[in-house]
């Protein structure tokens, strides 16, 4: 099996028993009646969430009103499935590119681009799909497209802070989670339900659609989804970003057994997609990448009638994942330049301890166990040798309620982790000595992270929640930081990694403040983090060809070193709205935005790729159906920069929102509600760049888009 031994027996062991177990306590009149069973909230390390009775259909909720989680110990940002359906975004990172503290890689805009938390992106940003990693490998490169496609998502959350401990060293920075109902958790109460969305934008002729459908009774629940999106270069101010083309497909079905005590379930999901990669040597070779995934999930959860455990929970995934890398070679002829594979399997196990009262008041937990397995396999033109990596992990959250509105938490997680590929030796300067390639060896690194948190949260008069947070995170390098030593072509680099790094320790500070009822609501944060051994990528001014030995008078590839060093990172990230003035049967109001990530190294020289200040307003309106908004966001110029990286301009991105929404007959037209709108981004056409993309310098984001968009829900 591809997990080890010993974990696949104790997934084995608890996937049957909690298959008997809620078979055993099904109860058909109460799946009927669309009963959504508790889970620990991935928006919080929190054990413990209230009951709901069926999941609430975001057409429900007004749109555009700013979603604020105020039950947790650590901020999170919320995308709502409305928000995803008007904003169509094509990748997480254009879901989520503009919210306070989120960036994204914009390495082909449209088609990879992955989300950047605080200035931290690649290994310290995981990105799951319904709590299980997604099995890709966008963390080794930038142009590697994430294979999860937002279209289809009920929600997407950034997690921050403490929370992340739940996770994985690999989450030091973020958790970027889309959940959906893949493996269905509820039985519609009419039996089915479901959305079908569509839409076209200006700006690259792009054309979408998408659906999920929910259905299910006696116990049984089924799911399938769909979706097909297809763009061409998209239009900049004065032209085309050329070869910036791309196209995607995919979907799923599930099925779960539902009852009153748990359910079981499994699913499988399929993605493919070829993009073509914009700017430089990649345009002038007509670069493109044609990733697709294949992968199976399942989860459950299994409510005891008694004993010490309340809730046992358990995900488990694996996937098979590849791109080839097409494009014109130093041959000049066209063809497959590089391969990548990626295998990985993960499952997680989470016992929820029955509360326990204590003198000092109400004691709630859980204690989970996590283990995965994954093997790069990259072939041709690749800088990575194959390369195998395990961990194992125990982690526990315990919250402890001194009185109704204050609550501690403490968390802690500890994990193993082993990584076996084939190290290579480089001159200490990286300059090649006589032509000769650096000697290669077998290599395997082992590494124990460990991590901790506190926290307190506090309700406030009005409505407000403040939090305090403290956390002490370790995290392993990555394969990819230790034993890189080659030319990655799509991305014009020549990478070497460093087999001796070690661990890299984060130690931060966080305070929040969050008001999420009434008219005003509120969303702010403070941070402060120090990084003992933080790895980064460093330019050192070479360029090279195909081969170590062209190092220094080559032309094609930039080279970059995987090197470590002390760093301090501080930021804020505040979002607010008011409702103004009453309109109909909602309101006109204002909302605003500020964000700032620093991020300097001891000596004084500033981390490479961080996002600029941002600042950014507007007025809205919804009404009697009616949404309307106007919104300016402001990027400054980013001049604190790192050695050979050049200042980026600022930039102001106009945007407008006009849309309607009607609730019709099902029994006429199908559907329970419509909505038709369109919105435009860039509309003053300004020339944006990303200071945190590779290609900042070679592209520019699409120029002015109107987009156009209908959603259906039934």
């Amino acid at each position: 099996m591809f997990l080890s031994r010993r974990f696949g027996l104790l997934a084995s062991t608890v996937l049957s028993s909690t298959l008997c177990a809620g078979l055993l306590g099904m109860s058909v009149a109460q799946a009927q009646q669309a009963v959504a069973l508790d889970e620990i909230s991935v928006t919080s390390p929190s054990p413990i969430q209230a009951p709901r009775a069926a999941p609430v259909a975001d057409a429900a909720v007004p749109p555009g009103v700013l979603p604020v989680a105020t039950n947790t110990f650590s901020p999170v940002t919320v995308v709502t499935q409305d928000q995803i359906a008007r904003d169509q975004p094509r990748t997480l990172g254009d879901a989520l590119f503009d919210r306070p503290g989120i960036s994204g890689t914009s390495y082909a805009p449209g088609a990879a681009s992955r989300p950047i938390i605080r200035g931290l992106d690649n290994a310290r940003v995981r990105i799951q799909e319904n709590g299980i990693v997604n099995g890709g490998v966008s963390d080794l490169g930038e142009d590697h497209a994430v294979p999860v496609n937002p279209l289809v998502a009920d929600r997407i959350e950034v997690i921050r802070g403490p929370a992340t401990l739940r996770y994985g060293s690999g989450a030091i920075g973020g958790v970027v989670s889309a959940d959906n109902n893949r493996v269905p958790t509820f039985i519609p109460a009419n039996g089915m339900q479901g959305q079908v969305t569509s839409g076209f934008s200006s700006v690259d002729n792009g054309r979408l659609g998408a659906a999920t459908v929910d259905a299910g009774g006696d116990g049984v629940a089924v799911h399938a989804d769909g979706y097909k999106t297809a763009n061409d270069s998209y239009a900049i101010p004065g032209g085309i970003q050329r070869n910036s083309y791309n196209e995607s497909q995919g979907g799923a079905v599930g099925i779960s057994a539902i009852g009153d005590r748990g359910f079981v379930g499994i699913s499988f999901s399929h993605y493919d997609a070829v993009y073509a990669i914009p700017g430089g040597v990649a345009e002038q070779d007509r670069t493109r990448l044609t990733p697709n995934q294949d992968r199976i999930l399942s989860r459950g959860e299994y409510r005891p009638l008694d004993g010490p455990f309340e809730v046992i929970r358990y995900w488990a995934g694996y996937s098979v994942y590849r791109h080839n890398e097409v494009g014109i070679g130093d041959d000049g002829i066209e063809g497959v330049q590089a391969i990548f594979k990626n295998r990985e399997a993960e499952g997680r196990l989470e016992l929820q301890h029955v509360p326990v009262f204590t003198e000092f008041g109400k004691l709630t937990g859980a204690l989970g166990f996590q283990s995965d397995r994954r093997v790069i396999n990259t072939q041709l033109e690749s800088f990575l040798p194959k390369t195998e990596s395990r961990a194992n992990a125990v982690y526990l959250f315990e919250e402890l309620e001194l009185r109704p509105g204050t609550r501690l938490q403490a968390a802690g997680r500890y994990e193993v982790d082993r990584l076996s590929s084939t190290a290579a030796q480089f001159p200490a300067d990286y300059v090649p000595v006589d032509g000769q390639e650096p000697f290669q060896y077998a290599r395997t690194r082992r590494f124990a992270p460990k991590s901790a948190s506190i926290g307190a949260l506090q309700d406030l008069p009005y409505g407000f929640v403040a939090s305090l947070t403290g956390s002490y995170v370790e995290r392993g390098p990555t394969g990819y930081e230790l034993f890189s030593q080659g030319p990655h072509d799509a991305t014009a680099t020549f990478e070497i990694g460093n087999p001796n790094l070690k661990k890299e320790r984060a130690r931060t500070v966080e305070a929040s403040i969050r008001r999420a009822e009434g008219p005003f609501r509120l969303d702010a944060t403070g941070y402060f983090t120090r990084y003992t051994g933080f790895i980064y990528r460093n330019y050192t001014g070479l360029t090279c060809d195909d081969d170590f030995a062209s190092c220094g008078v080559g032309t094609d590839n930039r080279q970059i070193v995987y090197q470590q060093q002390n760093a301090t990172f501080y930021g804020a990230e505040i979002i607010g709205q008011y409702d103004l003035l009453p309109v109909g049967n909602g309101f006109a109001g204002i909302e605003a935005q500020f964000d700032f990530v620093r991020a300097q190294f001891d000596n004084g020289a500033n981390v490479p790729r961080i996002p600029p200040y941002r600042v950014g307003g507007g007025v809205y309106l919804r009404a009697d159906g009616w949404f309307a908004r106007v919104n300016l966001l402001h990027a400054f110029s980013h001049d604190a920069t790192a050695v050979y990286e050049t200042p980026t301009p600022g930039y102001d991105d106009l945007r407008a929102e006009l849309s309607y929404t009607k609730a019709v007959d099902p029994a006429v037209y199908g559907a329970s509600a419509i909505t038709l709108g369109v919105q435009g981004r860039n509309l003053l056409n300004d020339d944006i760049r990303n200071s945190t993309s590779f290609k900042k310098d070679e592209i520019l984001l699409p120029g002015r888009n109107v987009r156009l968009f209908l959603t259906a829900r039934f």
